[in-house]
C-alpha cells in the first residue's frame, strides 16, 4: 500500500521502530540490542544477565567517550526500553520463574535491521537474485497452469537439459561455480537465514497480541459463554487462515521432517568446508541455525498453548461460579428447612406410596420381539447452548501426540538411537499412565521404533497425588533414519 502523509505521521508518532531511531541514545540502544539479542540469536535473557552485559558496554563506552555520557544505571535504561511508550523491549515473567525475563520486539528488530543495512557491504550480489526472480517466476507461472499439455511439454523440455547436461559431464565438460558467484549466494543465504528467524518473532508477537485481547474480553465480558468462544476463536482462526499463518504452518511442517534436518545438516557441513566460504570467516553458528529455527517456532507454539490455557481456565471459572449459585439455592433451601422444623405448617407436606414387592410371573413375561432398525437424522441443529454443560469435555486427560512426536525427534537429533526411557528422562510425564500408553502407540506404528522383549525397562514417574509409580515393559528403541 502507498506511504501516504497521514500514515507516515502515524508511524512517526506511534511505531516504536520510528521512536527508536528518534530516541537520544538510538547508537547505544540499537547496538547493545543487536550484540545481545540479534547476533547470538537469544530470544530471552534473564533481568540479571542482561543487566550485567549492559553494565559492562556503558562501562566501556564510558571509556572511549566521556563519564557523562551516559548517566543512568542499566536497570534504568532496560525499564526505559521495555516502557509501553517506547516498546523495543518486552519485560516478562516466564512459568515457574520470580525473575523477570526480556525479549527483543519485532518494531526494535525491524529498525535495527534496517540500521544494519545502511553499512558498507563487501559486494552486493546481483547474479544470484537476478536468478532468484526468474525462478520464483517460474514457479508461479506453473503452479497456476491449468493445461495439462502444456505442463507436459514443459516436464519435457527440462528433461532434455538434463539429459545435455548428464551427457556434457560424462563427455567430460563440467561446469563448476566460480568463487564470486559462491560467495554472493551464501551471502544471500545467510541473510535469508537469518530474516526467518526475524519472521518467527513477529509471527509470535502476532500471536502474543491475540492472546492479550483475548485476556481483556474475558475480564470485561457479560455475555454468554458460546458468544465470547465464537469470537475470540473466530480471531485465531484468522490469523490462523491468513498467509502468513498458512505459510508459518507450511514451514514449520517441512522443517519438522527429520530427513529434512538431515539433509540441512550434512549440507551445511559440506557448505563450510568450501574453500571459497572459508575465506569470507563466516559464523559458525550458521551451521545450526536450522535448529535455532526450531527453538523459535517452539516458542511461537508455546504461545498458542498459553492461549488456548487461558480459555480453559476461562471455562472452569465461568463453571465455578455456576456450581456457586446452585450450593446458595441448597442452602436458602436448607435454612427454610431449619427455619420450619420447631412450627411446621400445618397439613400434608408430601405423600409417599407404601411400600409393596413388584411380583412378575415367568408367563407374564413377553415374547422375543426383534429389535427395531433405528432411524438416524443426520441433519445437526443448532440449540441454545446456555442449558449445555461443558464440564464433561474438560475432565478428559487429553494427550498431545504431536508433542510426544516432537520430543522423540528432538533426542534423535543429536544422536543415531535412543530408547523410550531416555525421551522419558529428558521429558517427564506430564499426564501418567494416559502419556506413556500413548508413547507405546506411536512406537506400534513408527517404522524408527523395536520392540525388544529379551530386555525390559523400568519407567517411573510422579502421579497427581505425589505418589510414584513405576512400569516395567519390554525395552523400545527409537533409531534415526538416514536419506539414501
Amino acid at each position: 500500500m502507498p506511504l501516504d502523509f497521514r500514515t507516515a505521521s502515524q508511524l512517526r508518532h506511534h511505531h516504536p521502530a520510528w521512536r527508536l531511531l528518534l530516541a537520544d541514545h538510538s547508537p547505544l540502544i540499537a547496538s547493545f540490542l543487536d550484540a545481545a539479542f540479534i547476533e547470538p540469536n537469544v530470544r530471552t535473557m534473564p533481568e540479571s544477565r542482561l543487566q550485567a552485559r549492559l553494565e559492562d558496554h556503558l562501562f566501556q563506552l564510558r571509556e572511549s567517550e566521556r563519564e557523562e555520557a551516559f548517566p543512568r544505571s542499566a536497570t534504568d535504561y532496560l525499564n526505559d526500553w521495555a516502557d509501553n511508550h517506547k516498546g523495543w523491549l518486552r519485560k516478562f515473567y516466564p512459568i515457574d520463574s520470580d525473575e523477570a525475563h526480556f525479549d527483543l520486539t519485532p518494531a526494535a528488530e525491524k529498525a535495527i535491521g534496517w540500521l544494519t543495512s545502511l553499512t558498507q557491504r563487501h559486494f552486493v550480489g546481483t547474479e544470484s537474485r537476478l536468478k532468484t526472480i526468474f525462478d520464483l517466476l517460474g514457479q508461479i507461472l506453473e503452479g497456476v497452469e491449468t493445461d495439462a499439455e502444456a505442463r507436459i511439454a514443459e516436464l519435457e523440455r527440462r528433461q532434455s537439459d538434463i539429459q545435455r547436461e548428464i551427457d556434457s559431464i560424462r563427455d567430460g565438460h563440467i561446469d563448476v561455480m566460480g568463487e564470486t558467484a559462491v560467495r554472493e549466494r551464501f551471502q544471500q543465504l545467510t541473510g535469508t537465514a537469518r530474516e526467518l528467524l526475524s519472521d518467527f518473532r513477529e509471527v509470535e508477537h502476532n500471536f502474543r497480541q491475540l492472546d492479550r485481547q483475548a485476556r481483556e474480553q474475558i475480564t470485561t465480558w457479560e455475555g454468554s459463554k458460546g458468544q465470547l468462544l465464537d469470537h475470540i476463536f473466530g480471531e485465531r482462526d484468522a490469523i490462523a487462515d491468513s498467509d502468513q499463518g498458512k505459510t508459518f504452518r507450511a514451514f514449520w511442517d517441512f522443517l519438522m521432517s527429520p530427513s529434512r534436518q538431515e539433509e540441512l545438516t550434512d549440507g551445511l557441513e559440506q557448505l563450510f568446508r568450501l574453500d571459497e566460504v572459508r575465506e569470507l570467516s563466516p559464523d559458525p553458528r550458521l551451521k545450526r541455525i536450522h535448529f535455532d529455527w526450531l527453538e523459535a517456532g517452539e516458542q511461537t507454539q508455546r504461545t498458542v498453548a498459553r492461549l488456548s490455557e487461558q480459555l480453559r481456565r476461562f471455562l472452569d471459572d465461568q463453571a465455578y461460579l455456576e456450581n456457586k449459585r446452585i450450593m446458595q439455592v441448597i442452602q436458602d433451601i436448607e435454612g427454610h428447612a431449619l427455619a420450619l422444623r420447631d412450627d411446621p405448617p400445618g397439613g400434608d407436606l408430601m405423600s409417599v406410596e407404601s411400600p409393596t414387592a413388584d411380583i412378575r410371573l415367568p408367563m407374564e413375561r413377553p415374547l422375543f420381539s426383534p429389535p427395531l432398525q433405528p432411524v438416524i437424522d443426520d441433519e445437526v441443529t443448532s440449540g441454545d447452548e446456555s442449558a449445555v454443560d461443558p464440564d464433561a469435555l474438560f475432565n478428559q486427560v487429553v494427550v498431545d501426540d504431536v508433542r510426544l512426536r516432537h520430543a522423540i525427534d528432538r533426542q534423535l537429533q543429536g544422536r543415531d538411537q535412543v530408547t523410550l526411557a531416555q525421551v522419558i528422562d529428558a521429558n517427564p510425564l506430564e499426564v501418567g499412565l494416559a502419556e506413556l500408553v500413548a508413547y507405546l502407540s506411536l512406537a506400534g506404528s513408527d517404522e524408527r521404533a523395536t520392540f525388544d522383549d529379551q530386555t525390559p525397562e523400568t519407567i517411573a514417574w510422579q502421579d497427581e497425588s505425589g505418589l510414584m509409580r513405576r512400569a516395567r515393559l519390554p525395552r523400545v528403541l527409537f533409531t534415526r533414519q538416514r536419506t539414501g
